[in-house]
């Protein structure tokens, strides 16, 4: 194996999927490697959906005014390096290896004194905090893992914090309620912090409002201090009139699609007015928001990789992730004729994420992704049966096999004819992973 292979075996050695909630470790850690957390100011995200496309759009946004940035995102497509972003691209092969090199043999000293080992999440974000450090970058843009306060992530003490929509997801780890998922996520707000928050139900609100109260912290609200004025459809995206902290930008191009994208993007730029100071005398220079906006990339978020027929990556893995990706199907795309590859891991709201899909969906082909957390395929062949009904599902027990087959019906059910005939793959990021590599090749 090469070095850079080797790497990720010893990532995944830890289980790439395991989860331990201990911020003891971390701070270990962190403090070992010298507290690189602490050489940048940041901009923080939490959420139930939406984080990663936001901390993209920051991230472009910084970029245009001329900052370096380090981005962390997860989970990854394609490779972990996609994890690790310095000024908007991930890290290079031979900068991961020298960066584990860094951090493992320190990391193995936390492990020794720890009935538990780092978890795989536990050393991509020191690995992520260490590079931008060494970098040096002049703001980071962390995306949270799971949750907020008990987060890896959360070792950062971040001047901007971003909460996106919440909703139920995760329930297993961060309470059965809007209201206790909201407590998990407002964790990651400090003292004196400025607080971005997109529209939140009042359940999801209040722990927010509480949280800043108590830390002191300023908290600006979609709706109130900012929002979306207008949008309308443009070719390979949309036209935005975005009202900010600091007044109102027109004639933003977002090349991406739906409205729950421009909730986003109004989110990311309010972010950004307040990391660099803008507010109600002062805004941020237009041409600058333009430039950075039109920049902007999400993989896997409604993303055409294939034509004739059409394939979409969409990586919604719960309801409020479908219901965005429903309505911006039926808004910004006009296929008379849709087929679903679906699967989807076995602790998410499937029945909720099923009911959403099926009045756009024409058929469905049942898959299981690579994850060890996959629903079976004919457990998830039965729920889909009772929405859809029989007729309409088709078990494929292998990815490829289900993109085949989500092909071959489209052209069957529209006699050849594939203008206006597309193919949505969805269910979960690893869903879209798996695809991509297939389908991008």
């Amino acid at each position: 194996m090469s070095e850079y292979d080797e790497v990720v075996a010893g990532l995944e050695e830890r289980g790439f999927t395991r989860m331990v909630f201990d911020m003891r470790k971390i701070r270990d850690l962190m403090d070992v490697l010298g507290s690189p957390q602490r050489a940048y100011p940041a901009i923080h995200l939490t959420g139930t959906n939406g984080k990663t496309s936001t901390a993209r759009m920051i991230d472009a946004l910084l970029r245009a005014h001329g900052l370096h940035t380090g981005r962390y995102t997860s989970p990854h497509l394609e490779t972990v390096r996609e994890r690790i972003s310095l000024d908007g691209e991930p890290v290079s092969e031979e900068r991961l290896v020298d960066i584990y090199g860094e951090v493992a043999p320190l990391a193995e000293l936390i492990d020794a004194r720890n009935t538990e080992p780092l978890t795989y999440f536990d050393m991509t974000t020191a690995m992520a905090y260490a590079a931008f450090a060494d970098a040096p970058v002049d703001i980071a843009v962390v995306e949270v893992g799971l949750g907020g306060e008990e987060d890896a992530t959360n070792v950062i003490d971040a001047g901007v914090c971003v909460l996106t929509p919440i909703g139920l997801d995760h329930t297993e780890w961060l309470g059965d309620t809007i209201e206790d998922i909201a407590w998990a996520k407002a964790g990651i707000i400090h003292k004196g912090a400025t607080v971005i928050s997109a529209l939140q139900t009042e359940e999801a609100m209040r722990p927010i409002v509480e949280r800043c109260a108590e830390m002191g912290a300023t908290l600006a609200r979609e709706g109130s201090e900012f929002g979306v004025v207008e949008r309308t459809q443009a070719i390979g995206g949309q036209l935005l009139t975005l009202q900010g902290l600091g007044g109102i930008y027109d004639e933003i191009f977002l090349p991406l699609f739906g409205a729950h994208q421009a909730q986003n993007a109004v989110a990311a730029l309010a972010a950004v007015e307040a990391f660099l100071g803008a507010g109600k005398d002062k805004q941020l220079d237009a041409e600058l928001v333009r430039e950075g906006f039109a920049q902007v990339d999400s993989p896997g978020r409604l993303e055409r990789v294939r034509s004739a027929p059409t394939i979409l990556l969409d990586g919604a893995h719960n309801p409020h992730g479908m219901a965005a990706t429903v309505a911006a199907l039926e808004e910004e795309f006009t296929f008379r004729h849709l087929v679903a590859v679906v699967a989807v891991l076995a602790d998410k709201d499937v029945s909720g994420l099923l009911d959403l899909l099926e009045p756009v969906a024409a058929r469905i082909v049942v898959t299981q992704n690579s994850s060890p957390r996959s629903m079976p395929v004919e457990e998830l062949a039965q729920i889909a049966a009772g929405i859809f009904g029989e007729d309409r599902v088709t078990v494929a027990h292998t990815m490829p096999d289900a993109i085949e087959e989500a092909v071959v019906l489209a052209e069957e059910d529209t006699s050849g004819e594939l203008s206006g005939v597309a193919v949505l793959i969805t269910g979960s990021v690893v869903t879209v992973a798996d695809a991509r590599k297939l389908l991008k090749r």
